[in-house]
């Protein structure tokens, strides 16, 4: 008999960690791990995050198997200009997606030789040190890094090779209402809202689409430094590890 109590104790522990495990998920914060350099260099390849959702609140995509029988969001408050934000892509909501969101309801995005313009303000660029990336094949390549002034947002790093992937000028395109303009920081390398969804692209992204706020940066590791067993302790990034600015 204490062997049965004694299992079915342990079952029901395996039980209740695993509910807890997935309402913390649902409602606290959701793990996440960038596997692309499209938004270096604020995110780089390896790093794992916490995307928090109580500052945007819920909606059908909030819980495994979009299992909240809602339209919209409930509770919480709309983003921010700058936030970085985690989120389904429309054409393929199986797919998640992190980039700074650059446009709200209303806003008139454009793209003027490489320049952002939110509204017809352009987000003024202050030239930094190049940015050192190492690729996939051990490479390291220098890239032109700028300081972004957002209007009516935050300043922030951004990456940029002038020409690199043709989107350097676009129409203006007006986010429409319930939806957002997401940009990635390195943005010679980053499929963003800049193409449209019909296209390929991310297009602009609805509201219930959006996860939560990228805020911590729990773990990071360099992927290319993991092939040898021997580089393994080179390979962890704890000096990135904390709040995401």
């Amino acid at each position: 008999m204490t062997g049965k109590g004694g299992l079915w104790e342990m079952v029901r522990t395996v039980a209740v960690a695993g509910l807890l495990a997935v309402g913390a998920r649902s409602v606290v914060a959701q793990p996440f791990h960038v596997p692309s350099g499209s938004m270096e260099p604020t995110l780089e390849v390896g790093d794992f995050l916490f995307a928090s959702k109580f500052p945007y609140g819920y909606s059908r995509y909030s819980f495994p198997l979009d299992a909240l029988p809602i339209s919209g969001r409930v509770l919480g408050h709309a983003p921010q200009r700058g936030d970085i934000v985690v989120f389904r892509l429309p054409r393929d909501p199986e797919q998640v997606y992190v980039k700074r969101l650059v446009g709200l309801p209303g806003d008139v995005v454009q793209m003027r030789s490489g320049i952002l313009h939110v509204n017809g303000q352009p987000a003024a660029l202050e030239r930094l040190e190049d940015f050192v990336e190492t690729g996939a094949d051990g490479a390291r390549r220098t890239i032109p890094q700028y300081v972004e002034h957002l209007p009516g947002g935050p300043a922030h790093r951004v990456l940029h090779v002038a020409g690199r992937d043709g989107l350097d000028d676009t129409p203006p395109l007006r986010v429409p209402d319930g939806h957002y303009f997401m940009l990635g920081d390195n943005r010679s390398n980053s499929l963003d809202s800049r193409v449209a969804a019909t296209t390929g692209g991310v297009g602009f992204v609805p509201a219930e689409n959006l996860i939560g706020r990228a805020d911590l940066r729990h773990f990071s590791v360099d992927p290319t430094a993991l092939d040898d067993l021997a580089h393994w302790p080179a390979a962890l990034r704890l000096d990135r590890i904390g709040l995401i600015r």
